[in-house]
């Protein structure tokens, strides 16, 4: 089987229990990683649900994202550490950076600098890791003399960095381990975004053959063409919502976004003023559902993922649209 993640945590539909034993599942099938999403949206937390995974499973990588600044990056590396003891040895993480809008949600101030926040949480996070006292300072972080009271499992577990805009995509190839691309992306931007990652990770003295590439695919797989895409046409409107577009929609265009048009902008806006995020969601056109995930017919979903992998993805993390295709779309890429 090609290396395949399969990714939950998003959407309302699915509860830690049941997200347990999909992964239980994806294992089974031969799914290298579960991938959990820690969203702004204030769904599940990461912590739980991956203890929840990582005891109904045995051999299936787990990582999450989470964002800098939610949680200090003491309580970050702690419950890091904990989960790989919990789990073997098979934990990575993926940070980002806390934008306005997270911070606005989070009551946290909004003026901090969103990368040189990230790139502090990471390097003192490391830091703590290895399990010895440790100290660091930097502008946002400061501690003296800190460290785990236990030995970790393992004293350098991956970070993959979580990435959209070129701010992000250049630090991602500077300080991590790997990268993970956000969701209802294209794959034409994925060629876009890895050349900057490549860069930056060369300037940086890095092994390409050694960094990790993973991608979220947002995946709607239907017998029908159309009722697949209106499926997940509520994710993309998620990220196109006034709140969100500054910071989503603008940082993927700037990178080389081909299927979102500044011209359609304003249309949702009115769409969303109207009628809230049920406007929105049917303002969306067909075209941005098609170009920004895998959907459609079964053969459909596995050609477009394909397609992901050829702009060069090591790693797709398929994420299925509702509740009632998670176990189809399981089935779909089991020994693929």
């Amino acid at each position: 089987m090609a290396r395949t993640g399969f990714a939950l945590g998003y959407g309302k539909f699915t509860d830690v229990r049941e997200m347990a034993r999909l992964m239980r599942q994806a294992e089974e099938r031969g799914y290298e990683m579960g991938f959990f999403s820690e969203t702004i949206e204030l769904m599940r937390d990461s912590v739980t649900a991956l203890a929840a995974i990582g005891l109904d499973t045995e051999r299936l990588r787990l990582c999450s994202t989470q964002i800098a600044r939610l949680r200090s990056p003491i309580v970050m590396a702690q419950s890091l550490a904990t989960l790989d003891e919990l789990t073997g040895g098979r934990m990575a993480l993926a940070p980002g950076a806390c934008t306005a809008s997270h911070a606005r949600v989070h009551s946290l101030d909004p003026t901090v600098n969103p990368a040189d926040s990230l790139e502090e949480w990471v390097e003192s996070i490391r830091l703590l890791l290895t399990g010895e006292k440790v100290t660091f300072h930097g502008k946002f972080v400061n501690f003296d003399e800190v460290g785990l009271a236990w030995k970790p499992v393992r004293t350098r577990i991956p970070l993959y960095i979580a990435a959209t805009s070129r701010t992000g995509l250049r630090l991602a190839g500077r300080i991590g381990d790997g990268v993970v691309l956000n969701a209802a992306c294209s794959p034409e931007y994925t060629v876009n975004a890895l050349r900057i990652v490549r860069e930056s990770a060369a300037a940086a003295g890095k092994e390409w053959s050694g960094y990790e590439v993973a991608q979220l695919i947002n995946c709607s797989v239907e017998d029908d063409h159309g009722k697949a895409l209106d499926e997940i046409r509520w994710e993309i409107a998620t990220k196109l919502d006034p709140v969100q577009l500054p910071f989503i929609a603008g940082p993927k265009m700037r990178v080389g976004e081909p299927y979102i048009r500044k011209e359609d902008i304003p249309k949702f806006e009115e769409a969303y003023a109207g009628g809230g995020m049920e406007g929105l969601i049917k303002a969306v056109p067909d075209s941005y559902v098609e170009g920004m995930t895998a959907s459609g017919t079964p053969d459909e979903v596995v050609e477009r993922v394909e397609q992901y992998r050829d702009a060069g993805v090591k790693l797709p993390l398929l994420r299925p649209a509702a509740a009632n295709q998670a176990q189809r779309l399981l089935d779909l890429f089991a020994g693929k």
